[in-house]
């Protein structure tokens, strides 16, 4: 199954939210949408920085990540990026395939 690593800074708004809601009561949120499309939350943390918060979240397929990560940025409480996580194996295999390129120049 896919892992993506979310990053996501509130917004004022989302700040308010998160202040009246909780900690807690985010993660259920987050566990709840996750779950409808059939995924997983691995980890949750917030974090000082630039970031508020950092997510690894496991999607069947990125067309899951690609939707939540649409109507979260839509709801303008959150600023988010995910990233693709790829295992060790995955790597390995990127390796070992054939690839015809060319440097501009070269």
């Amino acid at each position: 199954m896919p892992k993506f690593l979310v990053q996501a800074s509130y917004t004022p708004e989302g700040t308010k939210g998160l202040l009246a809601e909780g900690a807690s009561g985010r993660r259920a949120a987050v566990d709840q949408v996750v779950a409808d499309l059939g995924g997983t939350v691995e980890a949750m943390y917030f974090v000082f920085g630039e970031d508020d918060l950092v997510c690894i979240i496991d999607f069947p397929d990125p067309v899951s990540m690609a939707a939540i990560s649409l109507r979260v940025k839509a709801s303008g409480a959150l600023r988010t990026r995910a990233t693709p996580l790829l295992t060790l194996a995955e790597v390995d295999e990127a390796i070992r395939r054939q690839v015809a390129f060319r440097a501009p120049g070269a």
